[in-house]
């Protein structure tokens, strides 16, 4: 069974992929026909492969060099424990031949440093802030005693409603019980004071109720945490993946998710967390580590923030705290929104809470901001354009479609003739929909789900959301106060 779900999975990825480059193939062919008819030239090229995004193509090189480097390190690493563990093996048998593991000669040897030996791994304390998360609330504690002791996870229950408390106070863990709701900063501000967690461990790991760690979460942390220049270990999320338990609009955000997160965090957050860039502008709220030295510093609840997460990530930046590390050897699995409301209502909070923090911090002479602003500027023109051009489309779509009924509407017929000869309904179909489905096969092939091919049909829509909510979230984060309390989606069992 298991070598059949193996060859079909392989048979999806292919078959995924080579639709990927079918499209790619047959998008280029006609976008370079587009140009070269438009006389735009070597500009026209540069415009075709802005379609997936110049920060995107940036910090996509800058990871390619990451990882060049980080492999030539990796290799003189290796070189060089192998070197020490010669020179110990050379030192033992010189001692022992002097005279022997017992007789005085060898006494210098007691000291010799062995070939394991290494840096004390980091002491991490546990914090999950939590508010009315009944459901899935035993499954964040389960999946962190999998991987710490009970005393070092520390629940804290910001003024719920239902059991959250009492389940989490039956696994034994320490659980802080506030009675008034303080919002998520708060409650993290909270258990930090009364169990002063900073002065007590090296580092504080701050864990979403609905998040569930990786096996090998904790060794990743302490394996960055090792350079004593990185302040905070950013968690590699990945969308939880169980299809039964959702609808199709379930399904389909869900899917979103792990395309986006999938491309945000290899292509984007790879490169800019590397040792030569540090330009990361988001450590994730939901499975992140602080260095203790670094959270002291860090004002966790300023007032008039919806969230957290970006904020504290600005303060690391703002106050040279040190470097954001980032690898995917320290994933953690999120529930995602079940529905598009409740999905709506998420990315508004998220992008409520950037144009806040941006406002907050403002503008600071650093590469940090030269990379952060080239950011902004794409996702607000890009925000723009998208909204612009899916009106435009669906202009050209109903002419296409009622044709002389619409076409003899005096004004309306003289603008659909002058949009189509410039933009026919070919051209805006390519332009829109081809380069963002291209993504969506790689990724189909790269989960080996033959569903992606499916929902991602229905992505583009949700594209135009994000870029509604956007753009509409800039003025509210300069006229619009917060309290930062929560508002949590409905939430499904774990167990």
């Amino acid at each position: 069974m298991r070598i059949v779900r193996f060859v079909g999975g392989l048979l999806i990825g292919l078959i995924a992929l080579a639709l990927a480059a079918a499209l790619f193939v047959f998008w280029l062919d006609f976008a370079t026909d587009m140009a070269a008819a438009a006389g735009l030239g070597p500009v026209g090229y540069v415009f075709l492969w802005l379609a997936f995004g110049a920060n995107l193509l940036l910090w996509t090189a800058v990871g390619l060099l990451r990882l060049g480097d980080d492999s030539v390190r990796a290799v003189l690493r290796r070189g060089a424990a192998a070197d020490e563990r010669r020179a110990v093996r050379s030192r033992e048998r010189v001692l022992v031949g002097a005279g022997g593991p017992s007789g005085d000669a060898g006494t210098e040897g007691d000291h010799a440093p062995e070939a394991g030996d290494g840096p004390r791994d980091a002491t991490i304390a546990v914090v999950i802030p939590a508010h009315n998360e009944e459901p899935v609330i035993h499954g964040a504690i389960g999946s962190a005693l999998g991987l710490f002791p009970r005393w070092d996870i520390y629940v804290v229950s910001d003024s719920s409603k239902d059991s959250t408390a009492e389940i989490a106070a039956k696994t034994g863990v320490n659980v802080l019980e506030l009675l008034t709701n303080r919002g998520k900063a708060g409650a993290i501000e909270a258990v930090i004071e009364e169990f002063a967690l900073t002065e007590n461990y090296d580092g504080v790991l701050i864990l979403d109720a609905d998040t569930e760690l990786d096996k090998g979460y904790v060794d990743g942390v302490r394996r960055q945490l090792r350079d004593p220049k990185v302040a905070a270990v950013a968690g590699f999320v990945v969308s939880e993946w169980k299809p039964r338990e959702r609808t199709f609009v379930g399904r389909m955000i869900s899917a979103y998710r792990d395309r986006l997160y999938f491309m945000l965090q290899y292509f984007m957050r790879f490169g800019q967390t590397w040792r030569g860039t540090n330009a990361s502008f988001i450590v994730p709220g939901f499975a992140s580590v602080y260095r203790s030295e670094a959270l002291r510093e860090i004002e966790v609840n300023p007032e008039g923030l919806v969230i957290e997460d970006f904020n504290m990530t600005f303060e690391v930046q703002h106050k040279r705290l040190g470097r954001i590390s980032m690898r995917p050897d320290t994933k953690a699995y999120s529930q995602d929104p079940f529905t598009f409301s409740d999905y709506r209502k998420q990315v508004g909070r998220w992008t409520l809470g950037f144009w806040q923090t941006v406002r907050r911090h403002g503008i600071w002479p650093s590469t940090f901001w030269v990379f952060l602003g080239l950011y902004i500027l794409e996702v607000v023109v890009v925000s723009v354009i998208l909204l612009l051009t899916t009106v435009v489309a669906v202009f050209v779509l109903i002419g296409t479609v009622a044709g002389e009924a619409f076409v003899s509407v005096p004004l309306v017929g003289t603008s659909f003739t002058a949009v189509t000869a410039f933009l026919p309904l070919t051209a805006l179909a390519m332009g829109l929909l081809i380069p963002d489905y291209m993504l969506t096969c790689v990724m189909a092939a790269i989960r080996r789900r033959p569903s992606y091919l499916v929902y991602g049909l229905l992505f583009f829509p949700i594209r135009v959301v994000d870029a509604f909510i956007t753009l509409r979230m800039i003025p509210r984060a300069w006229t619009a106060r917060s309290d930062g309390r929560w508002a949590s989606p409905d939430r499904v069992s774990k167990k």
